[in-house]
């Protein structure tokens, strides 16, 4: 079983990939990768294909995320029914989920920052085009975020953990 995790923004250049990244990093990190499927995609066409803006890139590279490899993508309702969270950056990206999901799946999108409630803030504000300094704020963000999310997800992880070893065992 695995747990699979989609982080949605507007372009997919630069929310979404980064925190796909840094959750991809941490659960790696914690020995975890084999348990979770992990993307980000984009509400919006505009960028499909293109790599992480440069900021995003170096932002996280300094926090030690390699998303050199990120193309974008579009969401797609699909992805909705795949993924078991489907994490909106902010408002209009939870509308836009809410909207094209599959019938039942209303609730299945949630806003990201709801697994970081002690920091006080609902979403992450986008960095694009702004100084640098908008991309090390969202990152902080992300990282409480990806910090929460999985927080949250030990008592699922421990179970598909201990489910895989006695299909192994």
């Amino acid at each position: 079983m695995t747990i699979g995790i989609l982080f949605v923004c507007t372009a997919n250049i630069c929310r979404s990939p980064m925190a796909k990244g840094a959750f991809r990093t941490m659960v790696e990190r914690a020995g975890l990768a084999h348990v979770f499927e992990i993307d980000s995609a984009g509400t919006y066409e505009g960028h499909v294909g293109q790599p992480a803006s440069m900021l995003a890139r170096e932002t996280a590279a300094l926090r030690g995320y390699d998303i050199s490899d990120h193309r974008a993508r579009q969401v797609t309702s699909e992805d909705i029914g795949h993924f078991d969270f489907a994490l909106a950056m902010d408002r209009t990206h939870l509308a836009a989920l809410r909207w094209m999901a599959p019938r039942g799946m209303m609730d299945r999108p949630q806003m990201f920052l709801r697994f970081a409630p002690d920091i006080g803030v609902k979403e992450v504000a986008d960095p694009y085009g702004g100084p640098s300094r908008g991309y090390d704020e969202a990152l902080d963000l992300i990282e409480s975020g990806c910090i929460g999310l999985l927080n949250t997800l030990k008592p699922a992880v421990e179970k598909a953990i201990e489910d895989q070893a006695r299909r192994t065992g």
